[in-house]
């Protein structure tokens, strides 16, 4: 098996992996998921990058699912209300969750998102929430804070810099 080959395998197994995932969670919030809003999750999980909208609509055009992009949103949005996508806000993009695997803690996430290759981390950022909310109320501010952004670097991109 070739390296491009084996890496679609894991593509496949991990998107296999999180559709299944999310028909659970989807079944757990009495939420219907749709062949629409699952083939567009499969679409945002099979990448480690945030997808956009129009980019999703691409994607399944070309697989000969046309859409309009009202009917994207709608999907987006139950996917949204599920748990089991994210928005960067600073993009207006979507990832997978990548916790899907993990039991729900109620830990608000925060995102790590490489300017390079476009992946996204997502980290327990308790710690950074707790500072945020002190500080809010410190000065007599309700903080409606559900997530942080952090762009910068990953791993793999700085290693592949220093070489």
């Amino acid at each position: 098996m070739t390296a491009n080959a084996s890496e679609d395998q894991r593509v496949r197994e991990r998107v296999k992996s999180s559709v299944d995932r999310a028909t659970v969670i989807f079944a757990e919030k009495n939420i219907r998921f749709t062949d629409l809003r699952r083939k567009v999750f499969e679409e945002i999980a099979s990448t480690q990058a945030s997808v956009g909208a129009y980019e999703v609509l691409d994607r399944l055009a070309k697989k000969g699912t046309r859409l309009a992009p009202i009917s994207i949103y709608r999907a987006l949005d139950a996917l949204l209300e599920a748990g089991v996508v994210h928005r960067l806000e600073s993009k207006n993009a979507y990832f997978a969750c990548r916790q899907l695997h993990k039991p729900r803690t109620g830990k608000r996430p925060m995102f790590l998102s490489c300017e390079k290759c476009g992946s996204v981390q997502e980290v327990d950022g308790d710690e950074i929430f707790r500072a945020i909310d002190a500080a809010a109320h410190g000065a007599h501010f309700e903080p409606r804070v559900r997530f942080a952004e952090v762009s910068g670097t990953c791993q793999e991109c700085a290693t592949r810099r220093k070489d």
